[in-house]
């Protein structure tokens, strides 16, 4: 009998981590990111699957200021499933660390997703930004 009940234990537990391994979140690290003025680092994400976490493509990264002299702010700019851009921005003169979740409410989960760090230069001369970043994962293969 206790055969049995381990037995029955340990295939539960295989298929349990088979199970995990499939509906597990897409994630990896965000790649350094940089452009004049503006430095993204540490950064890492996660595709979180349906039902979790509203779905949300979650990330965290350090934003720095690289030129405190200039008088200009620094942001990082996401884009989920093709809607407008969300900034936050860092402060100036210095470096801050960030974790922020990015979802649609009407969707159950975010397959894509695009980021971005930016200096922002004022109204009259464009930003300039670091290349953009795109993050995917196709829910419906695992």
């Amino acid at each position: 009998m206790k055969r049995a009940v381990l037995g029955l234990a340990a295939v539960g537990l295989m298929f349990g981590g088979a199970v995990a391994a499939v509906a597990s979140p897409a994630e990896g690290g965000i790649p350094h990111l940089e452009s004049t003025g503006v430095e993204f680092s540490g950064g890492y994400y996660k595709l979180n699957r349906p039902g979790v976490n509203h779905g949300a493509f979650e990330w965290w990264g350090r934003i720095t200021d690289t030129i405190a002299g200039d008088s200009h702010n620094v942001y990082v700019e996401v884009q989920v499933q093709g809607h407008d851009w969300v900034r936050y921005y860092g402060k100036q003169r210095s470096s801050v660390r960030l974790h922020q979740s990015n979802w649609d409410g009407a969707q159950r989960y975010i397959s894509r997703a695009k980021l971005r760090v930016c200096r922002d230069r004022g109204t009259l001369r464009p930003d300039n930004c670091a290349p953009l970043e795109t993050f995917t994962h196709d829910w419906d293969r695992g």
